[in-house]
């Protein structure tokens, strides 16, 4: 479990392996139900993560100068807030799915909450021998106070400036490829500082860019030996796409900097559950799913950005906070030249 956590983004498999014994029972009660409620427990935490990894895009406005250029070691976590850790379900669009006690519509926890106490379903199901069936199971919990309530990411970024008030960023976090899982993220961005074209912009008190980013995440879990469910080539696949568009403003000292900007932030994440699932239908019957559902969310959300730089010759640390829907703190270690 702290592999699967340790990579936040894929909150499927969180989902997966805290409520293997409940998936069965949810595609026998119809993919259709089981897609609906991945999708709303789902979406806060890759909303979340889309959030985060937009963060320390830039700590300056000024961009550095022909040959200037600098390596950043970036720490970003989103905040959880309370209303990101529930939703609300009701089961009047399910087809199979009631609660047990309590009105039709009830809020329950999402993948970055947890159901205290616990909250149960009653889910319907056609057995072909034995017709109508019932069972009862406990809805999944999410990460919870696990979390410590912050969606973390992390990157290693370089940025070099190309002269005329031009600067190209990008950003990786190192690959994980093990037998289970596999990882990758990176971003490209390009900064644009338009006090560099104005006449006599040295004897501007501040420096105003503008910023396009754009970052990719994709990440795989094969769940075949985990699922609890027989069958084959079973794994999650999550795929991540953003756009940040930022105008950003500083001041220009030599050693301590202010530096904030207003930005758009838009987004889609993907997530696909494959492979071959049998699922049994009481005792005797069972039956073959293939890819059962694929989830959704996106993402459309402007920020503002304040932050500040602390510059010591080579060495610079940076630490900015993002005002949005989901509110970000980011903090940078620095290796830079000119």
């Amino acid at each position: 479990m702290k592999k699967i956590v340790s990579i936040a983004v894929l909150f499927l498999t969180v989902s997966i392996c805290k409520a293997q014994n409940d998936i069965d029972v949810l595609l026998t009660a119809g993919v259709e139900d089981a897609q609906r409620f991945a999708n709303d427990y789902l979406a806060p935490g890759t909303d979340g993560v889309i959030h985060s990894m937009n963060a320390n895009w830039f700590n300056s406005a000024k961009v550095k100068p022909l040959g200037g250029f600098e390596i950043s070691v970036i720490a970003n976590a989103a905040l959880i807030k309370d209303d990101d850790k529930r939703f609300n379900m009701n089961t009047a669009d399910y087809n199979n799915v009631q609660f047990v006690t309590g009105p039709s519509i009830q809020d329950v926890a999402s993948v970055l909450g947890e159901n205290d106490p616990e909250i149960f379903v009653e889910v319907e199901y056609d057995d072909p021998i034995f017709g109508s069936q019932t069972v009862v199971l406990e809805l999944p919990q999410g990460i919870g106070d696990g979390s410590g309530n912050l969606l973390p990411t992390a990157s290693i970024q370089g940025a070099v400036g190309l002269g005329s008030g031009i600067e190209v960023k990008a950003r990786y976090f190192p690959k994980v490829d093990t037998d289970d899982v596999t990882f990758n993220m990176y971003g490209a961005a390009l900064q644009l500082e338009f006090t560099e074209w104005l006449p006599a912009d040295k004897i501007w008190p501040v420096a105003l860019s503008g910023l396009v980013a754009y970052n990719h995440l994709d990440g795989s879990y094969d769940i075949t030996e985990s699922s609890g469910i027989d069958g084959e080539n079973q794994k999650l696949e999550n795929n991540t796409n953003t756009w940040l568009f930022q105008l950003a403003v500083s001041t220009k000292l030599p050693v301590f900097n202010l530096y904030g900007g207003l930005g758009y932030i838009t987004g889609k994440s993907e997530s696909d559950l494959l492979g071959n699932y049998r699922v049994t239908d009481g005792i005797l019957t069972s039956e073959t799913i293939t890819d059962p559902f694929s989830v959704s969310s996106k993402v459309s959300a402007v920020r503002g950005t304040l932050g500040a730089k602390l510059k010591l010759g080579f060495f610079r640390l940076n630490a900015e906070y993002h005002l949005s829907e989901f509110d970000v703190f980011s903090v940078g270690i620095n290796f830079g030249f000119r």
